[in-house]
């Protein structure tokens, strides 16, 4: 498989330090024109069922996006075979990863959230292309945003760029399509898929680091280091020592690796690789996979450089999930499994391996270091008796044991990578730079009516199909792809505890108006709410004391502060068990909205967390101020706004308050913007705005829920909502609204009736 680059020219001094320009800022200030650019992989399914993939140029200028087929820095004047606008509706999913032909790559599809047949995929050659091609269509929006903000002629043109007719081009493509079906009857069929593996090497300078905190909402584990080895410390989670159940313990170890790097090698099969730093696995195999983000492992291990008092060899099952954070951070989640291609082997005897969870997240490095550092930290959970005897009594036979050497990982991939420069300081794949663009573009350029077709539109389509395309990429297969990164984004050096109050938000909302009194026994939800922290099957509504919020100074020192109460009052919460996602729930004629009690209210915001399962369900909040919006406040930007500046502006802060550690892990404590990692439909009517958010839109989210809901019964879950301030204007933030999920039964749940 060739390997896949991304490349990006951002308009600057010509210095050699990067430029950075973030879109919506200031109207007067001078912004950077960014151009991403770099071979990824178009794949899908032709017209007559073959599929394709097929090596491809990509570029980004601004909103604007070209396909081609080869690059054209190297062949001035080369005509694109796909354009595009990024309009708002816009989509990036991220797939994960999948096997076509022979080799594996990480899919994206991009597609239109108001009308799913438009779409397409593009993959590359590993997980860390993904999250910068992410990037690079997430600057495309914001930029689009950019111009819709800056004046009445510049909206007009995008909204005609945005509502142009898309079925302009589908006669074109079944003509192509015709044409292919002659070509595959003389024997000019599909090219071969793929042609070399990937490498995971990386060169990421000092600056290409995410948010350097652990997270957005406080957790209640006390971990105290009970043990080092090899500049790899052992924790164990002393909260709960007592409780008879499960002990957490943790490695944790700094690698000098980007997280990209040390992702692929935890995730690589090749035996010769795992041999130079997995004590405990001999073999890996896959299984069977799912959806790209799971999968089922079956593994073995020599029982030699173990306690075991048979000599016999042993194996296991066990299945590996893994996704990507909104900040690069990498969660892998490890559980005993089963599978019927996969029952006891003769000579094996079935060994139940530890559940244990990976998080690999990029730190910031001194000024002027060149080797890019991650935070490794690998969980497990152990039996109490075991580990309190073999911490106490009988130490080295704890240097025996399977927990051991799952601990060992950490410090062996510390060593491993070490011992191999090149996965340091050679070229990643995955390439973003910054200079002075090479190609320029003016708007006249997109000025033809072909060019208002939306880029997942155009690229839905199958882009060669003729028997020059397959000479073309042999020409690209013979060359070396490979070029330099520096990633632009920022780091979070600490934080304050000072609290952000509600006062500081009052700004918010109208303080000539009265404010009108809200007692909830006004207004009733499906779901009750709680009278204690005892009380199970209901809700209640939290101080945002448990979240960290951005402080005034976060711009400049990116200092965090512990939030304060929440500006909305959470009056009722709905539990609904639905046939199908339900949308605009608001309008329902037996909705709260809808009551007396509801439209007596100045504003209210509800949100419809619509959950993926059999069957589906809608968890509706309902939050309410006393007063009205103030127009020119950030949410009453945010509630009069577009879908745009609302799904770069959404933010949700989740926390695992109670219940089992794998799902704290899973779910994590980062704040997520899910305009960009779901489907969110905003409908504006009257004195509400609904939000419906649709998590099972995103194949991460699906998974993540699944396992929420499996152990749904016993957790106690808080969430922050909250408008992403990014102006100096708009800090600090403020928690817009709290709840908390106390063990929630899912039999609980109403029908809604259409």
């Amino acid at each position: 498989m060739e390997t896949s680059s991304l490349k990006k020219a951002g308009s600057g001094s010509g210095s050699e330090g990067p430029t950075h320009s973030v879109a919506g800022g200031r109207g007067g200030e001078e912004r950077g024109s960014f151009e991403y650019f770099g071979w990824v992989y178009h794949i899908g399914v032709n017209s007559i069922g073959h599929e394709y993939c097929h090596l491809r140029f990509l570029f980004i200028r601004r909103k604007y996006v070209e396909l081609y087929k080869r690059d054209p820095h190297e062949n001035p004047g080369i005509k694109p075979i796909r354009r595009g606008v990024v309009g708002p509706s816009l989509m990036v999913e991220e797939l994960g990863r999948r096997k076509v032909n022979r080799g594996d790559v990480y899919v994206l599809r991009i597609y239109n959230r108001l009308d799913d047949s438009k779409k397409g995929e593009i993959a590359c050659a590993t997980a860390g292309e993904v999250r910068k091609w992410m990037e690079a269509f997430d600057h495309a929006k914001q930029q689009a945003e950019y111009e819709l903000s800056r004046g009445h002629n510049n909206r007009n043109k995008l909204n005609m760029e945005e509502e142009i007719n898309l079925d302009d081009h589908r006669p074109i493509v079944r003509r192509y399509a015709h044409g292919l079906r002659k070509l595959i009857k003389i024997g000019q069929g599909p090219e071969t898929l793929l042609r070399q593996s990937s490498n995971l090497n990386t060169d990421v300078g000092p600056d290409g680091f995410f948010e350097g905190d652990s997270g957005d909402a406080i957790e209640r584990h006390k971990w105290k280091c009970v043990r080092t080895f090899n500049g790899v410390r052992i924790f164990e989670d002393v909260a709960d020592s007592k409780s008879g159940k499960g002990v957490i313990v943790k490695s944790v170890g700094v690698v000098d690796a980007h997280a990209d790097t040390v992702f692929d090698i935890i995730l690589n099969f090749d035996r010769s690789k795992r041999y130079e730093w997995d004590t405990l696995i001999s073999d890996l195999e896959l299984v069977e996979s799912y959806d790209g983000h799971y999968e089922i492992l079956y593994g073995t291990n020599d029982p030699t450089y173990l306690s075991h008092r048979s000599q016999c060899k042993r194996d296991f099952v066990f299945s590996r999930q893994w996704f990507r954070g909104q900040d690069g951070t990498y969660t892998i989640l490890q559980v005993p499994s089963i599978h019927k291609k996969k029952p006891p082997r003769s000579g094996y005897r079935r060994t139940r391996i530890n559940p244990s969870s990976w998080e690999i997240r990029c730190i910031n490095t001194s000024m002027g270091s060149n080797t890019p550092k991650c935070l490794v930290t690998q969980m497990l959970e152990i039996q109490p008796a075991g580990w309190f005897r073999w911490q106490r009594i009988h130490p080295s036979k704890f240097e025996k044991s399977v927990p051991y050497a799952l601990l060992c990982q950490v410090a062996g991939l510390k060593e491993y990578i070490l011992a191999n420069p090149a996965l340091n300081f050679e070229s990643l794949p995955t390439v973003v730079h910054s200079k002075i663009s090479d190609v320029s573009v003016t708007n006249s350029e997109y000025d033809d009516g072909e060019l208002r077709d939306e880029f997942y539109d155009a690229i839905a389509a199958d882009s060669s199909s003729s028997s020059s395309d397959e000479s073309d990429d042999d020409k690209l297969g013979n060359k070396e792809l490979k070029v330099k990164m520096k990633n632009i984004s920022w780091a979070i050096a600490g934080f304050s505890l000072k609290r952000t109050s509600a006062a500081d938000a009052n700004k918010e909302l109208d303080s000539s108006v009265v404010p009108i009194i809200l007692e909830t026994n006004q207004f009733h939800g499906s779901m009750q709410k709680g009278r204690d922290d005892t009380d199970t099957n209901c809700w209640t509504s939290p101080s945002g004391a448990g979240f960290m919020i951005r402080g005034k100074n976060y711009l400049k020192d990116n200092s965090k502060v512990m939030g304060g109460d929440p500006l909305l009052k959470l009056i009722a919460v709905d539990w609904f068990k639905v046939d199908k996602s339900f949308d605009r729930i608001a309008l329902h004629p037996r909705n709260l909205v809808q009551s007396e009690a509801g439209k007596k209210v100045p504003f209210m915001l509800v949100i419809n967390l619509q959950v993926p399962a059999k069957p589906n369900y809608s968890m509706v909040m309902y939050y309410a101020a006393d007063r009205p919006i103030n127009k020119n406040s950030l949410l009453g930007k945010f509630v009069d706004g577009s879908d745009m500046y609302r799904d770069s502006r959404f933010k949700l802060i989740p926390s695992i308050v109670e219940g089992y550690w794998m799902v704290k892990r899973a779910v994590g404590t980062k704040a997520c913007l899910l305009g960009k990692a779901v489907t969110c439909k905003y409908l504006r009517q009257d004195n509400f705005l609904e939000i419906d958010v649709d998590i099972g839109s995103s194949t991460v989210a699906r998974s993540v829920i699944g396992l929420v809901l499996g152990y749904v019964t016993s957790l106690v879950v808080d969430l922050a909502i909250l408008i992403e301030a990014k102006e100096e204007e708009e800090l600090p933030e403020y928690v817009l609204g709290t709840v908390r999920l106390n063990r929630v039964r899912l039999d609980s749940a109403i029908p809604l009736e259409n």
